[in-house]
Formats: C-alpha cells, sequence, structure tokens
C-alpha cells in the first residue's frame, strides 16, 4: 500500500476529519485546524507530552521542519512509512489533542 493510500484511509476512519492542505500538502483538519498532514511520503503529527516522545524516540523520525531551513515546527513530528502501523494510534492522539484546543 502506498503512503498516500494509507494516510487517506487513516483520515478517513476518525470522526469529524476533513481533508485540506496544509503547505500545498493533504492534512486532515478538526475545527479548521490541522492535526496530520503527509509529506514526502511520510505522515506528519501534531502531538503533545507522552506521544510526543514516543514518536520522537522511533528511528529516523524527527520533527517537522517543511521549509528544509532548520525552523522545525516543535509539536510536529514527522515518521517514516515504516511505521505506519503506528501512524492510526499518532493519528488520533494528534486528532484529540487539536480537537480539544481551542
Amino acid at each position: 500500500m502506498s503512503p498516500e493510500k494509507r494516510f487517506s484511509e487513516i483520515g478517513a476512519e476518525i470522526d469529524g476529519a476533513i481533508a485540506g492542505n496544509l503547505f500545498g500538502k493533504p492534512c486532515y483538519k478538526i475545527n479548521g485546524k490541522a492535526f496530520v498532514c503527509l509529506f514526502k511520503e511520510e505522515m506528519v503529527f501534531k502531538l503533545s507530552d507522552t506521544q510526543h516522545k514516543e514518536a520522537l524516540s522511533l528511528d529516523g523520525t524527527q520533527l517537522f521542519d517543511p521549509s528544509g531551513k532548520r525552523r522545525p515546527m516543535k509539536e510536529w513530528v514527522q515518521i517514516p512509512f515504516d511505521y505506519q502501523e503506528k501512524w492510526p494510534q499518532f493519528a488520533t492522539a494528534a486528532h484529540n489533542y487539536v480537537g480539544k484546543s481551542k
């Protein structure tokens, strides 16, 4: 399965998730705010606390730096396709985190 297809499947399974764009890349939003996106065949999640630390502990993950200018977005973690089995849990965590913030 391609990263794009996996991303779409995960987004479609999350209640209230609306497809959109973030920096010209596909994303899903809740309450008008992005909580996940697809970037360079990797899924990117807006996370906090324990989930953020867990995501960064995976080999090959990194803070999301869409500009490539060493200015990462501190809450956003980019997770390689190798961990696609973990993408749904992080998507749910990101949805819950962004969905409860106003």
